[in-house]
């Protein structure tokens, strides 16, 4: 078993420390092998619904063949845990955008790159398709996932409309709780905007939901959504 995860290149270790080139390909077509699983499990996981962007998934292929390249070149362990540190540095342009998620998937092709430009490629590959398949499990299982339905709700009602207690009778009947968080004015006074953050009942009909509110507003905008969504609300 040890000599399964062996670096093969071991078998290249001369004086020189040179690298043959069948060694050399091995590595890198491996490293590619990694970013495809990489990426093929973050389309998985993240599900069919879910929007990527294509250029990220041709990131997480590209970057470990480019990880094994720089290790490879590099050679020596210290400088080689220089350019580790230095590769992982890189992360920083996906952390301020982008989900966690895809960081991880970020980290995991710099891994594989990592191990397969040391020569375990063995190590690379069984390890990152492990983790892969536990996301996937993970991701499908729904781990980690908020159980309660918490929404934030948006409601714009006239300037003639009492909003105390203006909604709680229709609020009792399709949530479990709800909380006035807000009162603003908008369109130089003419509005209100009440903002409730609200938890809502199992099995509700949505839309019987909203046309309530709707008969009861007037007919004015009203926004539901998810509470950690980032959508501003405009209109």
């Amino acid at each position: 078993m040890d000599k399964f995860f062996k670096s093969i290149l071991d078998a290249d270790s001369t004086i020189d420390t040179s690298i043959s080139l069948k060694s050399a390909l091995i590595i890198v077509l491996c490293a590619f092998a990694v970013g495809v699983i990489v990426s093929g499990a973050y389309m998985i996981a993240s599900g069919k619904r879910a929007a990527f962007s294509q250029n990220f998934m041709l990131t997480l292929v590209a970057l470990p063949p480019i990880v094994s390249l720089i290790i490879l070149v590099v050679g020596s362990s210290i400088a080689g845990a220089f350019s580790l540190a230095g590769a992982f540095s890189l992360v920083r342009f996906r952390s301020a955008p982008g989900d966690p998620k895809d960081i991880v998937y970020v980290f995991m092709a710099l891994a594989g790159g990592f191990a397969c430009g040391r020569g375990y490629v063995t190590y690379g590959i069984f390890f990152i398709i492990l983790i892969c398949v536990f996301m996937i499990l993970l991701s499908r299982l729904g781990y980690g996932k908020k159980r309660m339905n918490v929404r934030k709700l948006r409601i714009k009602i006239p300037e003639n409309l009492n909003y105390t207690d203006a909604f709680d009778d229709i609020l009792k009947k399709y949530t479990k709780n709800f909380e006035l968080e807000k009162i603003k004015t908008i369109d130089l006074g003419a509005l209100f905007e009440l903002t409730y953050h609200v938890t809502l009942s199992t099995d509700i009909n949505e839309k019987e939901f909203i046309d309530e509110l709707r008969c009861r507003n007037g007919n004015l905008t009203i926004l539901l959504t998810a509470i950690d969504d980032k959508t501003s609300f405009k209109g």
